[in-house]
């Protein structure tokens, strides 16, 4: 396989490829390369922290626990689930299931939520993970039962006395279908299937059948005594959701802008089975997915922006609390997204702040350059009053960094090779002429100048 098809495979897949990595796979076909990365992501590792002063959140009634107590599990919960964003960071930097975990990342801006109560977050991003490539009938089935979506878009709240429709809404217009493929009626119905869903504290789902509407409900021209499973097996029905996924899907790790006739081929192997293993081993096995026009077609996220430098030069942040501002800073907070449609992707990354942000990023994480951030203030505040804040204050990050990858892969190489290893997409001639320039540097330095690129923020 070439280089350059491998390099582009691996920033989409992944966040990158190191030298070494990229010598043994050239030896390998297209097949081969491809095979290794499913076979590496075949079973799912959970990402788990140490949780155990927390025990009393799932093993107690909440009768049973004080006031004064529950005050301060729930805030002892909040901070963990600030430790598990950087346990996630750190898992998406190390972890040799590449494709499963970027996977994850995806499907993490599919299906959207937030939860301040750690196990049941936890137990939602593992939920993710195993069904990243597995059927999305199943996946998003297990979703619908999750205890952090449930609270999130109020389903517990949904009663045969009183429907909710909140998760009903969103499962029809972001999760599946798409705005505009459904009616007010069908979110009525999808509601009532839906009443009575609940959770013990544990996170295991059950059903409240006092709660429950078990009357006919009539959906997309079915009518029956329809559950919640119900639903979702009757939108599977409408291709128009392999529609919906496969769009999604191909913005992601194809192109911005979608070929259609592209998406139809991938729509065509993922309806009616719906198996996403077999969908991306047809987007990565396709010829068109290693077309020039797709790279460096993609603007990175914070979070690959992040990762892709650590997986170079592996950082490790002395307070935790400087990882999640680099975050917020730019736009982009693990576990925090900003509202139920996630992230919007690609040029939304992009201000004249953020940029000036991004750019600077590599010298300030390697060469200990001042950075602007706030150190206080609540973690959930606005990104524009938290920006006003932050250009006030100025402090250095405490990073302890590890060039023994960098010696190992980078040191070794000419210049020339260093910059193909960095940069994916055209650089511009001036740049180019910049870069010429700077061959005598010390190679750190190269590597943090070609960083510094704008060429660098895509992918």
């Amino acid at each position: 396989m070439k280089e350059k098809d491998i390099r582009h495979l691996y920033h989409r897949v992944g966040f990158g490829i190191l030298p070494n990595k990229l010598d043994v796979l050239t030896n390998m076909s297209k097949e081969e390369v491809i095979d290794g990365l499913f076979r590496s992501s075949k079973n799912p590792e959970d990402l788990n922290i140490e949780l155990t002063e927390l025990l009393p959140l799932i093993t107690k009634k909440k009768d049973d626990i004080s006031k004064s107590e529950g005050q301060e599990l729930r805030k002892k919960s909040r901070e963990k689930v600030k430790a598990f964003n950087t346990a996630w960071i750190n898992r998406l930097v190390q972890s040799e299931q590449i494709l499963l975990e970027k996977m994850t990342l995806f499907w993490a801006n599919v299906f959207v939520a937030r939860d301040n109560h750690i196990f049941h977050m936890q137990q939602y991003n593992n939920t993710l993970r195993k069904h990243a490539l597995g059927n999305f009938g199943t996946f998003i089935k297990a979703v619908a039962k999750e205890p952090t979506m449930s609270k999130y878009l109020n389903n517990r709240q949904n009663s045969k006395q009183k429907p909710n429709e909140n998760f009903a809404r969103e499962l029809l217009e972001l999760f599946t279908l798409g705005n505009g493929n459904y009616t007010e009626q069908d979110i009525k119905e999808t509601a009532r299937a839906f009443t009575g869903w609940a959770f013990k504290s544990n996170g295991d789902y059950y059903l409240r059948s006092k709660k429950h509407d078990f009357g006919n409900k009539t959906f997309f021209g079915e009518t029956g005594n329809f559950d919640g499973e119900d639903i979702i097996d009757i939108i599977l029905k409408q291709k128009q959701c392999a529609r919906f996924i496969c769009s999604k899907i191909y913005r992601y790790f194809v192109h911005p802008t979608i070929n259609k006739n592209h998406l139809d081929k991938m729509i065509d192997v993922f309806y009616p089975t719906y198996d996403i293993d077999v969908l991306m081993r047809h987007v990565l096995m396709s010829d068109w997915f290693y077309d020039e026009k797709n790279r460096g077609a993609k603007i990175k996220s914070p979070i690959e922006l992040l990762v892709g430098i650590q997986q170079i030069v592996p950082l490790e942040f002395k307070k935790q609390k400087q990882l999640l501002n680099l975050q917020k800073v730019m736009g982009q907070v693990l576990l925090y997204p900003p509202n139920v449609a996630g992230w919007k992707q690609d040029k939304n990354w992009i201000d004249s702040n953020t940029l000036l942000f991004r750019i600077k990023l590599p010298s300030v994480l390697i060469n200990n350059t001042v950075i602007r951030f706030e150190q206080k203030g609540e973690f959930e505040d606005s990104f524009d009053t938290y920006y006003t804040r932050a250009k006030k204050a100025g402090s250095r990050i405490e990073i302890e960094k590890d060039w023994s990858i960098f010696n190992r892969n980078f040191k070794v190489l000419n210049y020339q090779k260093i910059k193909e290893n960095i940069i994916i997409g055209k650089i511009d001639p001036d740049t180019n002429n910049f870069l010429e320039n700077l061959a005598n540097q010390d190679k750190k330095e190269y590597l943090v100048q070609l960083m510094s690129l704008p060429e660098y923020q895509l992918c």
